[in-house]
């Protein structure tokens, strides 16, 4: 399977000629990560998660594209786009489905806490074939498996440096890359970096870096 991240939290997977594509959000290449897209994954509200006019303009140009996410983004969206209605679908925590092809399991259920007077919204983190897990903005960590491909959120208005590297080292995962870092500098993206890659490294995961639009086989 290949990944390829683009800016901030947006990822495109592709295998055997079908493309799943996670929160094409406001901060990313959306238009592009779209192109050809077979299905789309959002994990919550926020705009930097899902751009909705890029989504709708996808989702009319391409009437096989399918859109799954938390029921009050999915309700929200069938309002914007009624001629989609039938392919934008409602999410749970805690389930399992297939979308263009690829196994998906959900986990979570809440965004990370930003602040007390910040409300909180529905976050769903999606399991891709049993491998690629987006935790979307949460730290929920998959239960009762083992995950392969860890994308890990390294900066957000709702974390802190020691609570991604705890994420890193609870998960365990093989392999992982960031997402979630659009708000950083150079300066600020090795500093954080480099401390999940050693202390990731004491519990076996592999901490990579990858830009926009740079692709690895997972």
């Amino acid at each position: 399977m290949k990944l390829t991240k683009f800016t901030h939290a947006c990822v495109r997977l592709e295998k055997d000629g079908r493309v799943l594509v996670l929160d094409p959000g406001s901060y990313s290449e959306s238009t592009e990560a779209l192109d050809g897209a077979h299905a789309v994954l959002v994990t919550h509200e926020h705009p930097d998660h899902i751009d909705v006019e890029a989504v709708k303009s996808a989702l009319a140009e391409n009437r096989k594209l399918e859109l799954y996410a938390p029921a009050g983004v999915a309700e929200s969206l069938r309002r914007e786009a009624p001629d989609a209605a039938a392919r934008v679908h409602a999410v749970d925590p805690g389930t399992s489905f297939e979308a263009a092809g690829f196994g998906i399991r959900s986990f979570g259920g809440q965004h990370a806490l930003i602040h007390p007077q910040v409300p909180i919204v529905a976050n769903i983190g999606y399991l891709v074939d049993e491998n690629v897990y987006h935790p979307g903005d949460s730290f929920i960590i998959p239960d009762g498996i083992s995950v392969r491909t860890l994308l890990v959120p390294v900066h957000a208005p709702w974390n802190k440096v020691s609570e991604v590297v705890d994420f890193v080292i609870g998960v365990r995962a093989p392999r992982a890359f960031p997402i979630h870092d659009a708000l950083l500098n150079g300066t600020g993206q090795n500093l954080v970096e480099g401390h999940v890659r050693r202390l990731g490294a004491k519990y076996g995961t592999a901490y990579t870096h990858l830009s926009a639009r740079e692709s690895v086989d997972v």
